[in-house]
Formats: C-alpha cells, sequence, structure tokens
C-alpha cells in the first residue's frame, strides 16, 4: 500500500475489471524532459521569468478525485504550483494462459485516458507533465520479475503504445501490490527492472521516466553494468511524512525527491519542514501525494511559502 511514516495508509481499492491495451499557456517552473544517456543525469531548469527551487509533482487517486485538480493551484504570483501530474494508476496484471504480462486499466483510469481532451490535455495547456503510474494488481507480476529480456521488452512496447495513444508525458514505476509468485510467477530477479527501463528508455527518447523508490525494485538498480539511474530522470521518497533520499546511482540532487507528503494525512507543520529540508539540501523534487477534490490552499501554502516564498492561490 502507498506509505506514510508511522502507518499503513488504505488506498482506494484497484478494480480488477479493466482492458488490456490494443493498441502553455501558464508561467510556471520548466522541467528539463531530456533523458539520461549517461551515468550524470541532466540538471532540472527553471523558468526564464522565473521561480526557482524544486518541482512539485503530484499523485492523484482517480479512482476517488479529478486529476484536473492539479491545474488549480497556482502560486500567488501566476505559475502552476504543480509540474508534474501523475494518474495513480494502471496495472500490470497476469494472462494465466500466455503467462505474460499485461496492461491494464480500472474503469476511473479508463475514463481519464479515453477523454484525454478533457483530463489530459487540460493540464498540458498549463503547462503540467502528465505521466501515468504502473502498479502491481495482486496477480504475481511486477517490475521485478520479468522472466527475459524479450518479456521486458514487450511490455515496455505496450507502455510505450499507452504513452503514444493518450499523449502522455511518461511512465512513472511502482513497485508494489504484485504479491510475486502468485500464479506460479517468478520472484524478483536483478535484471527484469533494468531490461525494462533499458528498453522503454529506447522506445520513449524523449519522454519522462521516474521510479518511486520502494519495493524489491530499489535494490536492483545495476545489473551487467547498466544502472537504472542512467535510464530514468526521476526518482522521489515513498515514505509519507518523511525525510530520505533515495538510493538511485546516477541520479543527480537535482534529479531526486527526499521529502513525500500525503497531503490529507501529513500535518502541515511537517510538510512544511520536509520543504525548509528540501531547499536547504538543494534537492530538486518535492512530492505530494493524494490530492482531494476539495479545496487544499491553505494547506499548500504552508508548503509552498517554504518552497518559493509564495502562497498557494486556488483557481476557480
Amino acid at each position: 500500500m502507498r506509505k506514510t511514516s508511522n502507518s499503513l495508509f488504505t488506498k482506494a481499492s484497484v478494480a480488477l475489471l479493466g482492458f488490456s491495451l490494443l493498441f502553455t499557456a501558464a508561467c510556471k517552473k520548466d522541467l528539463a524532459p531530456t533523458p539520461q544517456t549517461d551515468n550524470t543525469s541532466s540538471k532540472l531548469s527553471t523558468s526564464a521569468i522565473g521561480v526557482s527551487g524544486p518541482k512539485g509533482v503530484c499523485y492523484v487517486e482517480v479512482n476517488s478525485n479529478d486529476i484536473r485538480n492539479v491545474g488549480k493551484y497556482t502560486l500567488s504570483t501566476g505559475q502552476q504550483l504543480f509540474d508534474i501530474a501523475i494518474i495513480f494508476a494502471a496495472n500490470i496484471n497476469y494472462n494465466t494462459t500466455t503467462q505474460k504480462a499485461e496492461l491494464f486499466f480500472n474503469p476511473q483510469v479508463t475514463n481519464v485516458l479515453s477523454n484525454k481532451a478533457t483530463y489530459i490535455q487540460t493540464l498540458q495547456a498549463k503547462g503540467i507533465k502528465v505521466m501515468l503510474s504502473i502498479l502491481g494488481n495482486h496477480q504475481g507480476a511486477g517490475i521485478s520479475n520479468f522472466p527475459s529480456q524479450q518479456a521486458a521488452q514487450d511490455f515496455a512496447q505496450l507502455l510505450s503504445n499507452a504513452v503514444t495513444t493518450y499523449g502522455l508525458d511518461g511512465i512513472d514505476f511502482d513497485d508494489e501490490y504484485a504479491d510475486y509468485g502468485t500464479n506460479n510467477t517468478g520472484q524478483p530477479n536483478s535484471s527484469s527492472f533494468v531490461y525494462l527501463v533499458t528498453a522503454l528508455r529506447q522506445l520513449m527518447p524523449n519522454k519522462l521516466i521516474s521510479f518511486y523508490f520502494y519495493g524489491p525494485a530499489a535494490s536492483r538498480l545495476s545489473y551487467n553494468g547498466v544502472t537504472v539511474g542512467s535510464k530514468v530522470n526521476y526518482s522521489w521518497n515513498a515514505i509519507y511524512g518523511s525525510y530520505s533520499v533515495p538510493n538511485v546511482p546516477g541520479l543527480a540532487k537535482s534529479n531526486l525527491g527526499p521529502a513525500a507528503i500525503d497531503i490529507q494525512s501529513t500535518s502541515s507543520s511537517t510538510a512544511a519542514s520536509l520543504a525548509t529540508q528540501t531547499v536547504n539540501n538543494s534537492y530538486g523534487i518535492y512530492l505530494y501525494y493524494n490530492l482531494p477534490n476539495t479545496d487544499v490552499h491553505t494547506y499548500l501554502t504552508s508548503v509552498s511559502n517554504a518552497l518559493y516564498g509564495k502562497a498557494t492561490v486556488k483557481q476557480p
């Protein structure tokens, strides 16, 4: 489950129903989507007119909340508060007949993707990148147990197709809920995640790839001299209400997020303290989770004041 610093956070259930994949207007803090081609991460830049500081990444539980809320929060000077919106979440399901991993969307994720002009392009028009998070679904398939390089490449192709079909800006990996071993699937292995991100980077040289630093994949970040950090753009802490630097060799401080908050459970004082630590230690990402449909601009102001010295405003 999505984690907090002191207890398990129960999310809305990920429905098993789904279907297999067929195949700038507002001034804001800029993102650098250029992928890494070696072990040296590219730096994040800031807007020419400028709000310097960490980039805001926000997961939205689309089972219960509208992802367009990400675009409704701006700084008092007009820039968007959030730089990346992440659709939480698509699933890795397992087909017991073919013995292959499949990409599935529950009805709520399907609605967002199928109505991309309404949900995805609305945010992109404001300069916000929109990514799709990929999550296990209790069926034994996950990002850490592809049995071969070809199997990892096949799944990477499904992800790349989804990005193209729905006009997304990238893919986020979250190694939870896989229940490795279910349906006689294999346990995590050392090559799987490296093969997956390598194949996906080849297919999407100019898109974003991120890693939610958690699960078996977090200790399997190198294989045969290839590092996950040379293929992904970002990684962030997975324990809400805490400050912990993801150990992803190859990523610079500007591409790491040690602070993570759950908007609906992390106190505003803790959120502000984590923001201050992020700035003081020169890290480039601040992670938000669980943006609700209700107005939380006062809470978010406690963060934005610490990150940028500016209040947060909710737009109509």
